[in-house]
């Protein structure tokens, strides 16, 4: 095993703000067609199961991402591996734009979905070269970028579609993502780092960590259904505004993403935090919190200025608690074996992206049935549960600890998961 040798010795904040920005701008690729799918439909003349395919192969390609080319982080040169999937991504983004028809719609979204985990290759890149004691707030920036890409891109693709059609959108990112391609070209330091595996052995070695690490076993739950919680909001939350109780219309229902956004701010906060030695108690606050928000959620479902206060509040309250989930966990997973880094990546990401499609079919099946009080009470158990497996794992290494307080297996697990 070669060990990581970054090129310069610091992330500069310029070079992070760009990692933090191609995350961003690669993740939000998936998350464009949400709010147009009727306007897709009909200028292809779609039906309605077709046009909503869209959705379903952009997380399908997103998944397979995950599991077969964000281990490669661990193969292949980083900057290359960034550069290459951030320039396939805007090839696959002007297919969707220029598609004449379902069938190459499909295909591009497919396609983009795939190599769009460039997201996931740059987030571990980046506390890579991040000093060990900055490596939190360096995640958690890297983080916020691809929260408010998710949040912000239905936003855009609304605004975008107005002006010019739902194929603009698709154009503009295009366009940035080439340019993400050269800017990280010409910023990111080369660094090598060989897994002494061939590329079938390094993919079953990645699903292997979750049967040799219990520590990623914890944190995969945790993300898991945490953003199993975040997907049964942000796939209901529509339903609700465009009802009765408000009857918003869908360009005004968009701009909920900038009120998610101020949660996503929280990220490089939970980060800091985590460089404090504090990532145990981030992970706690949080997921009281994140059940908390759902108490304040199911109060906006009634209508009426209060009613939206609280939603709005319970929308802010629960991204914070979300994000700031998701950067413990990941700073916890990436100091178990950093040199399998972008492998330990693939793995909790993969978890945590099989929790969110969980939450949105949840979602689809509980909102004909029971309504936005069903959702809330979903939410509700799906938080409630994170709550459980937290205090779980603080049982289970207290008791570790009190059995074996000097092995060098509970140490090393120990200090990953920054227990304060």
């Amino acid at each position: 095993m070669t060990p990581e040798k970054p090129a310069s010795g610091q992330l500069g904040r310029g070079t992070l703000l760009l990692m933090s920005i191609a995350a961003g701008l690669s993740v939000a690729g998936n998350y464009f067609a949400q709010p147009l799918l009727d306007l897709i439909g009909r200028d292809l003349q779609l039906s309605a199961s077709t046009t909503a395919l869209v959705v379903t192969v952009a997380q399908t390609g997103y998944g397979l991402g995950l599991l077969l080319l964000v281990p490669l982080g661990d193969l292949v040169e980083r900057r290359r591996l960034a550069v290459t999937l951030c320039a396939l991504t805007a090839v696959f983004l002007t297919l969707t734009a220029g598609a004449p028809n379902g069938a190459l719609l499909l295909l591009g979204t497919a396609l983009t979905g795939l190599t769009s985990v460039a997201a996931q290759v740059i987030a571990p890149f980046a506390a890579t070269l991040a000093a060990p004691a900055a490596r939190g707030r360096t995640v958690g920036t890297v983080m916020t970028g691809i929260l408010l890409g998710i949040l912000l891109a239905r936003t855009a693709a609304g605004l975008l579609a107005e002006l010019g059609g739902w194929r603009t959108v698709y154009w503009a990112n295009a366009g940035l993502m080439l340019l993400m391609a050269v800017l990280l070209r010409f910023r990111l330091p080369v660094l090598r780092t060989t897994a002494g595996l061939g590329y079938p052995a390094l993919l079953r070695s990645t699903l292997g960590l979750f049967v040799s690490e219990p520590v990623l076993r914890w944190r995969a739950a945790l993300g898991a259904l945490a953003f199993a919680g975040f997907s049964v909001l942000w796939t209901s939350v529509a339903f609700l505004m465009s009802g009765p109780a408000y009857g918003w219309q869908e360009s005004a229902i968009g701009l909920l993403g900038l009120v998610g956004a101020a949660g996503a701010l929280s990220a490089s906060v939970g980060g800091r935090l985590a460089d404090r030695g504090l990532v145990h108690r981030v992970t706690g606050v949080a997921a009281f919190l994140l059940l908390g928000s759902w108490g304040l959620l199911a109060l906006g479902g009634a209508g009426g200025v209060w009613s939206l206060a609280a939603l709005l509040a319970g929308v802010i309250v629960l991204d914070l608690a979300s994000q700031a989930i998701h950067v413990s966990n990941q700073n916890v997973v990436y100091a178990v074996r950093p040199e399998a880094r972008n492998r330990l990546n693939s793995a909790y990401m993969t978890s945590y992206f099989a929790g969110g499609a969980v939450g949105s079919a949840l979602t689809s099946a509980v909102w004909g049935a029971a309504g936005w009080g069903g959702v809330c009470g979903v939410g509700a158990g799906l938080a409630a549960m994170v709550v459980g497996v937290w205090v779980a794992e603080q049982l289970c290494h207290r008791h570790r600890a009190s059995q074996a307080p000097n092995s060098p297996r509970f140490t090393v697990e120990m200090n990953a998961d920054q227990l304060s």
